[in-house]
This record gives structure tokens, C-alpha cells and sequence, in this order.
């Protein structure tokens, strides 16, 4: 099903034509499909689709490109104001072997390119990818520099800031993930700072997962971020650990909602400086709320505890969050319109109204993303259900 808004013709990038239906989002927020529609390809495309997936050697290609417009408007000692506009381009290519034991092999190299929209070639990021991906029966490990939109869950806002996850597209390291009918479960190592004179020794590692039994979902993660020093220059040796527990459910199949989800959960946190040997513990709870219908939707979170980042002010490398979390009570409120939205075309524009122990303040957002394999994979099953691509930040 197309889905519009009036906004379409007030944002001309978000043109791009596509076919859409429903969606079954991977990760906490689940979509449930209302009206099911099926895309009518011609029928010889997708037998030679097919069968070009049933080769023991197939050639890989995809695209990926995002454009994202972000104005603050904040006014909190802890967060400047700033508008962010940027386009980032993807291309891959690589090769896929299937072994008689029905595992997958991927090989995947390619390169994400940021721009800064305003600027020139000296605002240009080049970031790399190259991974090997292997996958069997719902197990898969990937190594190398695997985009972040491989994982099946996005990253919390209190533990990955949007500007990072803006200019940091890749997982540099390792991942690692399961998934069934039931849940799924993934561990990720990025390290982010490979030391040397002038670059700190940075990486994280997190481990997370859900499970679900009908409406009911449990899950949790455990997440370690490591700052050192330079290889010739003292620094302090910083820690940020946090563990979060969690209980939710998915009410979208008893209402007329395409979607309605509640989470609940605790988090703990210990900060460390190695130097000082200061230690810091904290705690504090967090309500999210998402609900969908139509083109409109609605995503709420709600922190009340401690300062989740006491050591942000000695050292922003080692507190990747949200500084918004420096608050002992947030409440944040996105408000947003899908202008778009197919199987490989996502775009909508979103408010989101940040409150703190200091005032309300807001953002807005535009972000459209654009991948080319999911329309492949549309071409090769013409009669699977269809659903949307994940946005960015999982709207």
C-alpha cells in the first residue's frame, strides 16, 4: 500500500517512486502487516531472479544512500545548537558461495561516502567496508567493517548519540548473531581507535537480545566502552559499563493501530576513571512508548535516575549517548510523518520535543534512505510479503 502525506510536495527529495506495503520490522518495535498487497513483477524476471539465487557462486552488488537534514534548537548546558545536513553514499559489490552444507558465504567490499551539504572536498569522510559474512540456519558472523544497519536492532539513543551514528557507519571489528520465530540474540565488538601517536585506543562490545511469546517481550544488553590513551601521550584509561534489563509487549494485533508497543526496563551504569580510580554507579528507569497508524506515529521515552554519564565532562570520547542523559529526569517526544515509505525508499520528517530539569527545546529531523537489495529481493519472491524497509533510528 502507498502511503502519502501532504508534506510530500513540500520536500521534492522524497520523489523517488516505489512500490510499498506492510511492514515486520526486526527489533523491538514490530509492525504488524493490516492489508497485505503483493508486488506484480513480469513472471520470466522473476524465474531468472530465482534461479540466478540457486547458483553456488552468485555476483553481489547493492546501494545504499541517506540524506539526513537535522536543526536543534537546544538550549541546555550540555547540548549546542546546530543544524546537520549531510548525504551519505554506499556502494558494495562481492561475491556469495553456497557449500553443500547449506551455509552462505559473503565477501563484500565497498565504501561509504559522507558529504557535507555546504561544504567541500575537505569535509569529505571515506569510510570502508570490506567483511566476510557467514550464515547458516539463522546463525551468522560477520568480520571486518560491517555496516551498522546489518544489526537487527538499532542502538539505543543512551548508549549511540545520533551525531555519532551520523559519521560512524560502520561496526569495525566483529559481529556476531541468532535469530528464530522467537527472538534473536547478537554481540558486536567495534573497535573504533586503533592507537598510535595521534589516535586513542577506543572500542566497545555489547551484547544483547529479546524474546517473545506472543504479546509478551523480555530481553536485555550488556555493554562495555573502553577509552585509552595515545600511543606516546598519557591519557586516562576510562570505562563506561551499563547493563539494561527490559519488559515489553506488542498490542498491535488487538487494536486498529499498524502498530502500538510498551517497553519498560532498568539500566545500571558504572563509570571508572583508571587514573583517579574514581568509580561511579548509576541507575535509573526508562518507559518507551511507539505507536503507528497510517502515515503518522509516535515515539515517546521517558528516563527518570541518575546522570548516566558522570564522566563526560573530563572525556566525551568515552560516553557515546545522548547527553541528554546527563539529566536526572528526560522525557523525549518524536512526532513523525512518513512522507514515503516503500520496501526500499524510506523518508519522513519528524519532531521531536526534548524535555530536561532545565526547559523544552526541539528538533527536527528529514531523512531519507534509499537500498537497492531489498528491491532485488522483491523481484526474486514477487509472491512474498512485502514490507517496509527499517528507517534510520528505527521510525
Amino acid at each position: 500500500m502507498k502511503r502519502f502525506s501532504l508534506l510530500f510536495v513540500i520536500f521534492p527529495l522524497c520523489t523517488l517512486a516505489a512500490n510499498a506495503d506492510s511492514i515486520e520490522a526486526q527489533g523491538f518495535w514490530t509492525r504488524y502487516s493490516k492489508t497485505p498487497r503483493y508486488i506484480s513483477v513480469d513472471s520470466t524476471m522473476a524465474a531468472k531472479q530465482q534461479a540466478r539465487a540457486q547458483r553456488p557462486v552468485q555476483f553481489l552488488y547493492d546501494v545504499d544512500f541517506t540524506t539526513y537534514f537535522d536543526n536543534r534548537e537546544y538550549h541546555a548546558p550540555y547540548q549546542i545548537p546546530q543544524t546537520i545536513f549531510n548525504f551519505r553514499l554506499s556502494p558494495e559489490v562481492g561475491v556469495r558461495l553456497l557449500d553443500r552444507a547449506g551455509g552462505v558465504h559473503d565477501l563484500v567490499a565497498g565504501v561509504s561516502y559522507t558529504q557535507r551539504l555546504g561544504g567541500n572536498w575537505r569535509d569529505v569522510q571515506f569510510d570502508p567496508i570490506a567483511y566476510y559474512q557467514f550464515r547458516y540456519r539463522g546463525f551468522s558472523v560477520a568480520l571486518g567493517a560491517i555496516p551498522y544497519t546489518k544489526r537487527i536492532s538499532p542502538m539505543p539513543d543512551w548508549l549511540l548519540y545520533d551525531s555519532i551514528a551520523y559519521m560512524h557507519p560502520n561496526i569495525q571489528g566483529a559481529y556476531m548473531s541468532y535469530h528464530d520465530e522467537r527472538g534473536f540474540v547478537e554481540l558486536m565488538c567495534d573497535w573504533r581507535g586503533a592507537q598510535t601517536d595521534i589516535r586513542r585506543e577506543m572500542f566497545r562490545v555489547m551484547l544483547n537480545g529479546q524474546y517473545q511469546y506472543k504479546w509478551l517481550q523480555v530481553g536485555g544488553l550488556a555493554h562495555l566502552n573502553h577509552k585509552a590513551g595515545f600511543a606516546k601521550t598519557y591519557e586516562p584509561v576510562m570505562d563506561d559499563i551499563n547493563a539494561n534489563a527490559f519488559v515489553g509487549t506488542d498490542l498491535t494485533r488487538y487494536t486498529p493501530l499498524d502498530s502500538l508497543a510498551i517497553r519498560v526496563g532498568y539500566i545500571f551504569g558504572w563509570q571508572r576513571d583508571r587514573a583517579t580510580n574514581d568509580n561511579f554507579y548509576n541507575h535509573g528507569a526508562l518507559i518507551e512508548v511507539y505507536a503507528n497508524w497510517w502515515f503518522l506515529g509516535v515515539k515517546n521515552t521517558l528516563y527518570v535516575g541518575d546522570n548516566l554519564q558522570p564522566l563526560r565532562p573530563r572525556n566525551a570520547y568515552v560516553c557515546l549517548g545522548d547527553p541528554f542523559y546527563q539529566s536526572r529526569l528526560y522525557n523525549r517526544a518524536d512526532l513523525f510523518i512518513y512522507l514515503y515509505r516503500s520496501e526500499f525508499v524510506d523518508c519522513y520528517f519528524s519532531w521531536n520535543m526534548h524535555y530536561d530539569t532545565y526547559r523544552l527545546q526541539h528538533q527536527q529531523q528529514v531523512i531519507v534512505r534509499f537500498e537497492l537489495e531489498p528491491l532485488m529481493r522483491s523481484l526474486a519472491q514477487p509472491t512474498a510479503k512485502q514490507t517496509y524497509m527499517r528507517a534510520l533510528f528505527d521510525k
